[in-house]
């Protein structure tokens, strides 16, 4: 994750989008699907070595079962607490629906392994599945014991696609609701980039260093819209706490919205305001509380990834278009709809191309 290969599919994805975003022509749309597919074609191209088009029927089934989970995925912590709710011959909280979104997008995973397995060429190892099956296979030959296996393969392809998209799609729409609530700090974004990139060609990772308003936007973005407000972590071994003894093995959910929007760290953390990553010298300043991705051993595994996925879109979206409101006395709200992760509720916006 991270490495200089990826960045090539994500620009190549990334050009892709601001096409598609083109031909929508200014007019107001809600560009959350579209969105979630672009982004998740890149998980694609990582899992089966290859991305989907647009219009592709599957494709989007696919991204909607997503939407569906992501909608009510609250729903199974009920679920698990009392697992009758799921007999009931209503479906009053959704769980049936989520459960049903879950289980088809397993057998879509079965189907895309079986599929892929067949076809395996030990000489193209260009995605997950076949170096994940090569890799069973060397052990199953070697006789080491292993919890590889081909349905665990298919549940690590459920939670990529759902890490992989689920995330960053949602940053992004994050970023762009804040944009047409700041229009001056989205101008400002677009000047620097003006000014340290031009127009003639896309940003790429080299200009990463150069376009620090821009990095200062998405942190405050990550920070202030709290994507993920809790984490869950084991405890590994008896521990005092204060007044409590929280025993070996104890479930503990962090959270760390208390620390991404606590006002004795940030001051004013209800406030969007980038500058607060910005030193008195200009250059980039990330304080330790600066936690979207979590931290220690738990940590997410796709941060790297995940950076470079939101630079390479929003340089590419405040360098081509300028983002505007549905109405301008009334925007769009800035409150969540915590699912899957904190994401923002449904929004139009014109996506109008900058005259260069």
């Amino acid at each position: 994750m991270g490495k200089n290969i990826l960045a090539e599919k994500i620009s190549e994805e990334v050009f892709v989008y601001l096409k598609e975003l083109s031909l929508l022509k200014a007019e107001l749309s809600d560009i959350k699907s579209l969105t979630n597919m672009s982004v998740s074609n890149i998980i694609c191209s990582v899992i089966f070595g290859q991305r989907f088009q647009f219009d592709d029927q599957q494709f989007k089934k696919i991204i909607g079962l997503f939407g569906i989970l992501s909608e009510y995925s609250d729903v199974f912590n009920i679920v698990n607490i009392i697992p009758s709710l799921i007999y009931l011959p209503f479906d009053f909280f959704g769980a049936k629906k989520a459960l049903n979104a879950t289980n088809e997008l397993q057998r879509n995973s079965e189907l895309m392994v079986e599929k892929i397995g067949k076809e395996l060429n030990p000489e193209n190892v260009d995605n997950f599945i076949v170096a994940y099956i090569q890799a069973m296979k060397k052990k199953e030959k070697s006789g080491q014991p292993t919890h590889l296996s081909y349905e665990n393969l298919a549940r690590c392809i459920d939670d990529l696609f759902v890490a992989g998209t689920e995330t960053t799609s949602t940053t992004i729409l994050w970023c762009l609701l804040y944009s047409i609530h700041h229009p001056d700090l989205q101008e400002k974004v677009y000047q620097e980039i003006l000014e340290k990139v031009g127009t003639e060609r896309a940003p790429n990772m080299m200009d990463k260093q150069n376009l620090k308003y821009l990095i200062a936007f998405i942190m405050e973005t990550q920070r202030i819209a709290s994507l993920f407000p809790f984490t869950l972590y084991d405890c590994l071994a008896d521990t005092k706490f204060e007044t409590y003894t929280i025993p070996k093995g104890t479930k503990i959910i962090s959270n760390l919205d208390s620390v991404l929007r606590s006002k004795n760290i940030w001051g004013d953390p209800e406030i969007f305001r980038p500058e607060r990553f910005i030193d008195g010298d200009g250059n980039l300043q990330i304080p330790d509380e600066f936690i979207p991705f979590s931290m220690g051993r738990r940590a997410c595994l796709g941060e790297s990834l995940a950076k470079m996925e939101l630079y390479l879109y929003m340089a590419s979206l405040f360098q081509k278009f300028k983002f505007l409101p549905e109405d301008e006395n009334n925007l769009p709200s800035l409150q969540g709809t915590v699912g899957i992760t904190s994401s923002p509720f449904p929004y139009r916006l014109r996506a109008t191309e900058r005259l260069h």
